[in-house]
């Protein structure tokens, strides 16, 4: 069993060493904290959405910039696309592959910012958020782990983390995304926290 938990562990940190020495993610990393800092600072929201494990990755966004990351600071607004009663409602009325285009066409406005969160970048729902978003002025954000997805192509910056032919592992590497990208934005906005 030992050796099971230690092959495990060195996948994942093969995982993140590729990502590491990817430039090019690392860029995109850097090009999509900046446009969240942006869009907070401009008076924007950012929503998050995903599905299963990917829905879970939304709602932790969403919760560290609403609530707090390391220090003190005041909240940002950050929503995730997780609501139940509304989910339901609209899988029931209009079918599983509106329950994200509804909410933002309820809530969001042009200069907003979504993060559409996919391992496969091929859930019809978060591709429908994303091209919903960009047709209604909003900037997309896109974590996935299949170069050249369908969601990455409505993406104004698609971060991609192959991590192998699973989702887990992609799952661990967004998740490492995703802290970084709300510390980026703390960084921006409360500088005096990180002195």
């Amino acid at each position: 069993m030992e050796n099971f938990i230690i092959g495990s562990l060195r996948e994942a940190s093969t995982a993140l060493n590729a990502l590491i020495a990817n430039d090019e993610a690392v860029q995109r990393i850097a090009r999509a904290g900046g446009i969240l800092a942006d869009t907070f600072k401009n008076g924007g929201r950012v929503f998050s959405c995903g599905n299963g494990g990917s829905m879970c990755d939304a709602m932790h966004f969403a919760e560290e910039l609403s609530g707090r990351f390391r220090l003190e600071r005041k909240a940002i607004p950050a929503v995730a696309i997780s609501d139940p009663g509304h989910l339901s409602c609209i899988a029931n009325d209009y079918g599983y592959e509106f329950v994200f285009t509804r909410y933002l066409e309820a809530h969001a406005r042009p200069g907003d910012c979504l993060l559409a969160i996919s391992t496969s970048g091929s859930s019809s729902n978060v591709i429908a958020a994303a091209r919903f978003a960009r047709e209604n002025g909003m900037v997309v954000l896109a974590l996935t782990g299949r170069a050249g997805s369908d969601l990455g192509a409505w993406a104004d910056v698609d971060i991609c983390t192959p991590a192998g032919p699973y989702a887990d592992h992609v799952q661990e590497l967004h998740i490492k995304v995703i802290h970084i990208l709300i510390e980026m934005v703390e960084r921006a906005m409360f500088p005096e926290n990180y002195k």
